[in-house]
């Protein structure tokens, strides 16, 4: 059986998919800080059968040592944690706490459990102000934020750890700018409050809950004057997972990036999303956010040569599927937040 913290999140949940529809057996460890119980139901419906969640902290180490023996734990897909560069910067201690020390838990609990196999969601952030394009895996790391920050010190912990404990395989690997969702439309991104991202605000303005967009900077050097990042579609992020996974029983340490090596601007994606939704997406242009940089985007060909992964949807899909979802959950997973769950088990 796989552990899965923060499974019942936007990433999580689109993995845990993947992971079932693979053939595994999944346990869900999430304490639901940043996603909803609501996820839950929609991913039995989409899989067809229940999903074994347990609530609970990461950083609860005793916890997860207890779950780990009782189902027999053979690896960990490891999410848990607090993902805004923004929120970050105005609560540092929130990320070092529930990133930094919650892994430190998790590790201990693997360690004890002697569970020895470990994917780690990291962030394309490690890469800080970007010195050449496209960014590989050798690019220096430096950090601009706390969120940042935390990634690159779990990154550290990790690297650090198999250094002691050889018999490990772990998987770091380093997403850009997942966006979209799960074809069904039973799954998404549904943030609270204010998203974060690009790709929910728009949909939240087509759908009508907000009156406009707000571009920070039109004037960057780039051929329409917006900042260029490289989106990926969540599901075929979640497949990365999935293949990482399966490659960790021939590699010690994988670290590779998950994007698709193209670049996209804000007003590419406004464009294609008001093609794919027929719903013009009004903008309000704003003087350029602090911190932000004019152009990033992957090279994902270390992916494709460990993993034999790479992208295969466009943006036009991640445009299509993020509608899909808004259209039917206009208000994310609020409404089914307190959804029953088929098979929660307690501590």
């Amino acid at each position: 059986m796989i552990m899965v913290t923060g499974g019942a999140g936007y990433i999580g949940s689109h993995t845990c998919v993947e992971l079932m529809n693979a053939g595994h057996r999944i346990l869900i460890v999430d304490n639901f800080c940043n996603s909803s119980r609501g996820s839950i139901r929609q991913l039995e419906a989409i899989c067809n059968r229940p999903v074994v969640i347990c609530e609970g902290d990461v950083r609860d180490s005793a916890l997860l040592e207890q779950l780990m023996r009782r189902h027999h734990i053979t690896a960990v897909v490891h999410f848990a944690g607090l993902k805004a560069v923004g929120d970050s910067v105005a609560h540092p201690i929130s990320y070092y706490d529930n990133n930094v020390t919650g892994t430190v838990a998790l590790l201990k609990a693997m360690q004890a459990a002697g569970v020895k196999k470990l994917v780690f969601s990291s962030s394309a952030t490690v890469y800080g102000e970007p010195t050449r394009l496209p960014l590989d895996e050798a690019h220096p790391l430096s950090a601009t934020s706390p969120y940042g920050r935390s990634k690159l010190v779990i990154e550290d912990i990790l690297r650090d750890h198999l250094r002691a404990a050889p018999d490990w395989s772990i998987a770091i690997l380093r997403y850009f700018n997942p966006v979209g969702a799960h074809p069904s439309g039973l799954i998404g991104e549904s943030p609270r409050g204010t998203p974060d991202n690009l790709m929910p605000y728009i949909a939240q303005v087509a759908v009508g809950r907000r009156r406009h967009l707000q571009v920070f900077g039109s004037d960057y050097p780039t051929p329409d004057g917006t900042c260029i990042r490289d989106y990926i579609h969540v599901v075929d992020l979640a497949i990365g997972h999935l293949r990482a996974l399966d490659r960790l029983h021939a590699a010690k340490l994988i670290t590779v990036n998950l994007g698709t090596g193209r670049g996209t601007s804000v007003f590419e994606m406004v464009n294609t999303f008001t093609e794919v939704s027929g719903h013009t997406i009004p903008m309000i242009l704003g003087p350029r956010r602090a911190g932000d940089v004019a152009v990033c985007f992957a090279d994902p060909s270390k992916a494709e040569e460990l993993l034999g992964w790479k992208t295969t949807r466009s943006l036009a899909e991640m445009c299509a599927d993020q509608w899909r979802w808004q259209q039917s959950n206009p208000f994310g997973f609020e409404a089914a937040g307190r959804a029953d769950i088929t098979a929660v088990i307690s501590a």
